[in-house]
């Protein structure tokens, strides 16, 4: 059975919560009732919009999921300014974003700390898009390939196959993250390649195939077709083109 893509739409930290529920609106309201059955739809907003962004697709009825752009590992306690899973999962998210560059470059998240993450929400039933990808310098360094498989493993240490057969992986080449560079297709699908087959080691050729991999990093409705076409990426974690609800669906549409 052919994997079913995925168009993940991350906010970053952009919509104020009346923003929030018109881009949300806005997306509902553009919502086909054939896309459930070819692609699933997922948004992204900052923690404030989350609940917001949720009660309007639950009151129009709409297939599109809400994920939240980070958590932290403990259930509760003294974490000031954190988010907890048991929080998320009242609100209703069936994904979470874990690992993004920005986390790992702008607040020093470490592999440990996605681990950590992605084993809390896998406990607690809320997907993880585990998110992965190297720098300029290491694609020039020839090693992309060694360095992004090192972060697959890293992220799923200590997870069986049950664990990770639910979780997605989100290829974002750092140097093409809000740049108007993309990687290309042939250069996106070699990385998604050898994700699928590390995944394959760990878990299994049959959990591998199952699991998708998307691809992040300045994906816009010009350059979606041909990367959706390639036989390893399962769909996008976009950025900037998810803000306008009208390019965000062209993207949706790319993948029916």
């Amino acid at each position: 059975m052919a994997r079913k893509p995925m168009m993940a739409g991350n906010w970053k930290m952009n919509n104020t919560i009346a923003e929030a529920v018109v881009l949300t609106q806005e997306i509902s309201n553009r919502y086909e009732k054939e896309w459930p059955e070819h692609v699933d739809v997922v948004v992204c907003p900052p923690y404030v919009d989350l609940k917001p962004a949720k009660t309007v697709l639950d009151f129009d009825r709409t297939k599109i999921a809400v994920g939240a752009q980070n958590v932290y590992w403990e259930p509760s306690g003294a974490f000031t300014g954190e988010i907890s899973v048991p929080m998320l999962k009242e609100i209703g998210c069936a994904y979470c974003i874990v690992g993004h560059s920005e986390r790992r470059e702008l607040f020093g998240e470490t592999n440990e700390d996605v681990n950590r993450k992605a084993k809390a929400l896998v406990a607690d039933g809320i997907a993880p898009i585990v998110c992965v990808g190297e720098s300029l310098a290491v694609r020039d360094a020839g090693t992309t390939d060694e360095y992004v498989c090192a972060q697959v493993r890293a992220a799923f240490a200590g997870m069986d196959a049950a664990d990770a057969e639910g979780a997605v992986v989100a290829y974002e080449p750092i140097w093409a993250i809000g740049t108007g560079r993309t990687a290309t297709p042939e250069q996106a699908e070699a990385v998604c390649a050898a994700i699928r087959a590390t995944l394959g080691d760990l878990f299994g050729s049959a959990v591998a195939e199952e699991m998708r991999v998307l691809y992040g990093g300045s994906m816009n409705p010009g350059n979606v077709a041909m990367l959706v076409a390639q036989p390893n990426i399962d769909g996008g974690l976009v950025g900037g083109a998810s803000l306008k609800a009208e390019s965000f669906v062209q993207l949706i549409e790319a993948c029916l």
